[in-house]
């Protein structure tokens, strides 16, 4: 990728539905370079913009769940759990014999479903362990391995601040069925938005702004790290002493290699998806960069070695 591409990437991480021409302007192009660009790089599968729900503002909890299965059935489980709407960063890790990933239960009757019920219960499933996510320190849209354009471009492209009300909200089904057509494509135009809603376009536009500014719909770009350089993935679980793991997880937010990072239940107190660039790399990070925080009392490193599904879900 040359300058171009990174830079219309960083754009995109920063606010996925920005329109072309202001991208452009930022990036110094025309516009239909920017144009041109984007589609070869979403008809190549690099990259798309998908509009989340933020779960918290529906009164939904995140869990992380790890499962450990025979050789034979971590790649069907991992397809399994990745169908599932409730599912998003659906890995195989550790040699083909465990799957990881992010669960959205809608409170506390679900959470009870899904884990006594709902997860894979075979006898090629060994073990089962799933930990509430308590608190964030880098979410996916926040990685910086991606950064690329200078600050005073950054702060040209970044979207309205979120004013978010307290308390969950309730969707109707207009907004569903906008929320489904924005998870296909983030930046789809408002005359696609208003056939899947069959409201007009321009409450079509009213909509989404307030959802947005709400703090309801997150846009988050969905890049594979190996596009980027980045060729080399895990999952860490660490755990750090009571008194300092909140200390922990903001020296991670610091780290460019961390593309995500939280705040967990569980025998370890903090999971992160580590993003290098080659094995050498994450050797150096886990050796150096990792180890030299001295409130780490032990960690576990678990290679990815597929990624079935990466951003997500769609519960609504």
């Amino acid at each position: 990728m040359d300058s171009v591409d990174r830079g219309l990437i960083h754009a995109l991480q920063i606010d996925g539905p920005a329109p072309f021409r202001t991208i452009a302007e930022v990036l110094g192009v025309s516009e239909n370079t920017v144009a041109r660009r984007y589609r070869r790089l979403r008809g190549q599968g690099s990259l798309r913009v998908v509009g989340l729900v933020n779960g918290g503002r529906l009164g939904h909890v995140q869990w992380t769940v790890r499962l450990r299965c025979t050789p034979d059935a971590a790649a069907a489980v991992a397809q399994a759990l990745a169908a599932r709407d409730d599912t998003s960063f659906v890995y195989l890790l550790s040699g083909g014999t465990e799957v990881s990933c992010t669960v959205r239960t809608r409170g506390p009757q679900e959470q009870d479903a899904l884990l006594l019920d709902k997860l894979p219960r075979t006898s090629r499933v060994v073990s089962v362990t799933a930990h509430l996510l308590l608190r964030g320190f880098v979410l996916p849209g926040g990685w910086q391995g991606l950064a690329w354009l200078s600050p005073e471009q950054v702060d040209r492209l970044r979207p309205p601040p979120v004013v978010a009300e307290d308390g969950p909200l309730d969707l109707d089904d207009g907004d569903k069925a906008l929320l489904r057509a924005l998870y296909r494509d983030g930046r789809a135009p408002y005359a696609e938005l208003a056939a899947a809603t069959g409201w007009s376009e321009t409450t079509v536009k009213r909509r989404v702004q307030a959802l947005r500014s709400g703090g309801v719909v997150d846009y988050q770009l969905d890049l594979p790290p190996a596009v980027a350089g980045f060729g080399t993935e895990a999952r860490l679980w660490i755990a750090a002493r009571p008194s300092s793991v909140v200390a922990v997880g903001e020296a991670l937010a610091r780290h460019p290699e961390i593309a995500f990072a939280a705040l967990t239940t569980g025998p370890t107190n903090l999971v992160a998806a580590l993003n290098c660039r080659d094995p050498l790399h994450l050797s150096r990070y886990l050796t150096e960069r990792l180890a030299s925080i001295e409130d780490v009392t032990s960690m576990e490193t678990a290679p990815i070695i597929r990624t079935v599904k990466r951003a997500g879900p769609l519960l609504l």
